[in-house]
């Protein structure tokens, strides 16, 4: 029997793939879940309701529609649910799509995320938590990526974005006393995963026959990292705000990632594996805006959260091939 939390946990972009995990999983361990997205058309909105549809069997879960771009929506959200944490992981999420629609990245990413800073100005909270991306390290050759680096050279909006974010909720956290911690993922995947992402895509062009797109000769290095370890680790930091730092700010940022780093080829030939069937490559060069390696370093987020990820890639994508078979009947 899972403990019951007096605690209301607000996760916004709960029908997203990390906040439909991470929902589950906290309604799972007895916390009391509010869950807001605006369902939008980025990628099938089925697959989002496919997603609510298995959080509202739960008691514990409530859920809004509504866009966090404005500011009436969040006031009313905030006004109701009276949340004592925030999980903020709303946002339009992907690198290729940030160089044709930059619009739709400062709508969602910075309109939006300055909308939930100021709700939770207004309404204080126990810990605001936010994604941020390992996209915000840009091109590095130095590796593994630390938070330590200095991240002023972000390749793509959608990094920009996440960046500001960071700045924004330093601002706030020191002004306002916030407690904000930024998480940066490192490529997240796993089960009822994202459609736009490499390994989904990929997934679907093997069932079909069809072949894949393989960037950069395939030499790209991602340090995937499977959805249950990172849900885990942000579970486990609900409860845990920073304590200040030398300007008195009770501000953080880590990384979430498996800081074991898989060579795109492998990655692609492990997922071979797992579904039975060759791939049919067609290799290409580097997109823009995309980086050559992700690589973690997760010593700050194991020594202040034990955070220790245990799910190896053949692991991982056998449990994402499993479900794929089943959601689409393959």
């Amino acid at each position: 029997m899972a403990q019951t939390h007096e605690q209301t946990v607000l996760v916004t972009g709960a029908a997203g793939f990390i906040g439909y995990h991470l929902s589950r999983r906290l309604l799972e361990s007895g916390w009391r879940v509010t869950g807001i997205d605006s369902c939008n058309t980025y990628y099938d909105p089925s697959l989002k309701r496919s997603r609510l549809k298995e959080l509202s069997a739960y008691g514990n879960f409530t859920f809004r529609e509504g866009d966090l771009s404005e500011p009436d929506v969040v006031e009313a959200l905030f006004q109701e649910t009276r949340p004592e944490i925030v999980v903020h992981l709303a946002a339009q999420a992907g690198v290729r799509y940030s160089i044709d629609n930059p619009r739709a990245y400062i709508e969602s990413n910075i309109v939006g995320f300055f909308n939930m800073l100021e709700a939770v100005r207004q309404h204080p909270v126990m810990h605001f938590l936010y994604a941020s991306s390992s996209s915000v390290y840009g091109n590095r050759e130095q590796t593994p990526f630390s938070v330590q680096d200095r991240v002023d050279k972000p390749i793509s909006l959608y990094a920009a974005t996440k960046k500001s974010n960071e700045l924004f909720a330093y601002t706030y956290s020191h002004l306002f006393d916030l407690p904000a911690t930024g998480l940066r993922f490192f490529t997240v995947y796993g089960p009822f995963g994202r459609p736009d992402m490499a390994y989904f895509k990929f997934t679907k062009a093997i069932f079909e026959g069809k072949p894949i797109d393989v960037y950069n000769g395939g030499n790209m290095l991602r340090d995937f990292t499977y959805v249950d370890d990172v849900t885990s680790c942000v579970e486990r930091m609900l409860l845990q705000p920073p304590s200040p730092d030398e300007t008195g700010a009770r501000n953080a940022v880590y990384n979430i990632g498996n800081n074991q780093p898989v060579r795109l080829l492998d990655f692609i030939h492990t997922l071979e594996e797992a579904i039975g069937k060759r791939a049919e490559l067609r290799f290409l060069p580097m997109q823009a805006g995309d980086v050559e390696k992700t690589y973690a370093d997760i010593s700050e987020t194991q020594r202040d959260f034990g955070f220790a990820p245990k799910t190896g890639i053949q692991e991982g994508l056998e449990a994402f091939v499993s479900w794929y078979r089943v959601y689409f009947r393959v």
